[in-house]
């Protein structure tokens, strides 16, 4: 979109960019989190307090990628609409 408009956007553009990037890394790590507890759990018994604050964690980073997502979207339909010829 800057090489269409042949200026760069605004910064805010990149950091909502790069924030849903750092969101998806963490709910990555959150998933693999609960993969790896879930496979403890089968192997030592019945669940543990610990398994809720995994799944606890896998929700708030979801909730966080969630609205990340969203201002994302929203970004760049703006960027989208500055570089569309007038």
């Amino acid at each position: 979109m800057e090489r269409l408009c042949s200026s760069p956007l605004h910064e805010n553009i990149s950091t909502a960019l790069d924030k849903h990037l750092e969101s998806i890394h963490v709910v990555q790590a959150r998933r693999k989190d609960e993969i790896v507890n879930a496979s403890g759990r089968q192997r030592h018994g019945p669940p543990r307090c610990q398994d809720e604050r995994v799944v606890l964690a896998l929700a708030v980073a979801l909730r966080a990628l969630c609205l990340a997502t969203r201002k994302v979207r929203t970004v760049l339909w703006c960027a989208l609409q500055m570089t569309l010829p007038k």
